[in-house]
């Protein structure tokens, strides 16, 4: 080489990232990276590319299938933008709607989603069929104030050695502690067997919800 100069490798722009830092590596060009926003994924106006859509107005009127160039003029005479709401359908759909709005609205639900999902739990109360009184009070209490704070309960009734022989005794506490905590509770599992665990899972309870039934379980909720 001239000058006996050693070939270096073009140093990525400020602000490429590691994919630039890679891409340098390697001697390729720089590959942009991916965003996760959610204004990115969210396909709008001239950057909807499917043939045909289907479009509703900003108050879900159905106007039709038709080719996006059409709805983007429609969505401009109303001073509005044409957002592609559902990119798997066949075809997509597209509304026309303040593209801003929506995606505060969006991004204003995933919120509220992710909220609930954190603040919600499966909390697990463990008894045995020889639980004392004392202990077996505090354990309901326990479930009772889970369930208030919107958690889903795992009531779980430990059997070992010569208690798998009498599982009649743990069926019977089971039964005792849905009876007793039906105002607060839903049953959606159980009561029923697993190895040698007898188990229910709860559920809070909502305004007009059927009540826990303590007894007469159905053959399906039987081990």
């Amino acid at each position: 080489m001239p000058g006996g100069g050693r070939v270096g490798r073009k140093k990525p722009a400020r602000g490429q990232g590691i994919w630039g830092w890679i891409c340098a590596i390697l001697g390729g060009g720089f590959i942009a990276e991916r965003s996760f926003r959610q204004a990115d994924r969210i396909r709008v106006n001239d950057r909807i590319r499917a043939r045909e859509i289907r479009v509703v107005d900003e108050d879900g009127g159905q106007l039709g299938v038709m080719p996006p160039f059409e709805a983007i003029k429609l969505a401009r005479e109303r001073g509005l933008d044409l957002v592609e709401i559902s990119p798997t359908a066949d075809p997509p759909v597209c509304k026309i709607t303040d593209y801003g709005k929506y995606l505060y609205q969006t991004n204003k639900k995933a919120h509220e989603q992710r909220k609930h999902q954190k603040g919600s739990q499966l909390k697990e109360v463990k008894f045995r069929p020889a639980t004392a009184e004392h202990d077996y009070q505090v354990r309901k209490n326990q479930i009772i104030r889970f369930l208030g704070e919107g958690h889903k309960v795992k009531a779980m009734i430990f059997h070992r050695g010569r208690e798998m022989a009498h599982q009649e005794v743990g069926r019977a506490k089971m039964h005792r502690l849905l009876g007793e905590i039906a105002d607060h509770a839903l049953v959606e599992i159980g009561p029923r067997m697993e190895a040698n665990v007898l188990m229910a899972l709860l559920a809070p309870k909502r305004g007009g919800g059927a009540p826990v039934k303590p007894a007469g379980a159905t053959a399906g909720g039987q081990a």
